[in-house]
């Protein structure tokens, strides 16, 4: 019950911070916002080298993709400023050199904020997966299946800054080798 009224509340603080703009700002907002409702947004499959993530090279490729999107505000040049991403991912990963695989569940529901510096702050319920590169953040070099209630804000660099608010990681190139 302790971790349903967790969900509940970080769930309610990103209701906040998507409707909690106030005066000039939310008006602005609002006029810059061009969504039309949610949107699918689908996952690409991508492949790795080995050492970028992985000691070996991996491919990642979605078999179950309902994501779709949701944008909240927009920036004066239609940009993205906010956006709400949410639906069932799931994805096999797969050890390109010994054909190892693994089903893995990255269905979070995540609010990210754009930065106009390239900076993106992402407000995550659920499992995400996330790829460090080598000294690419506050988690070594891996793919991650991040899982709970946090917080993972990404530089201009792409470096990558996990905040726990509740929950676990588990590096997905672990289940691989």
């Amino acid at each position: 019950m302790r971790w349903t009224t967790r969900v509940g509340a970080a769930l309610a603080a990103v209701a906040l911070a998507v409707t909690g703009s106030t005066g000039a700002s939310a008006a602005a907002d609002d006029r810059g916002s061009r969504h039309g409702g949610w949107v699918p947004a689908p996952q690409e499959p991508f492949e790795q080298p080995a050492g970028a993530r992985c000691d070996f090279a991996v491919r990642v490729e979605p078999v179950v993709d309902e994501v779709r999107k949701l944008v909240l505000a927009v920036y004066p040049d239609g940009s993205p400023r906010r956006e709400l991403y949410t639906g069932a991912l799931i994805s096999v990963v797969t050890n390109l050199e010994t054909g190892a695989s693994t089903e893995v569940d990255a269905s979070g529901t995540s609010f990210v904020e754009y930065g106009t510096d390239g900076s993106m702050t992402w407000h995550v319920t659920g499992p995400v997966l996330f790829g460090f590169r080598e000294n690419g953040g506050s988690l070594p070099r891996g793919l991650w299946v991040i899982d709970g209630v946090y917080v993972v804000e990404f530089a201009p660099t792409l470096e990558k800054t996990l905040t726990m608010v509740h929950g676990t990681t588990h590096d997905v190139c672990t289940d691989l080798d």
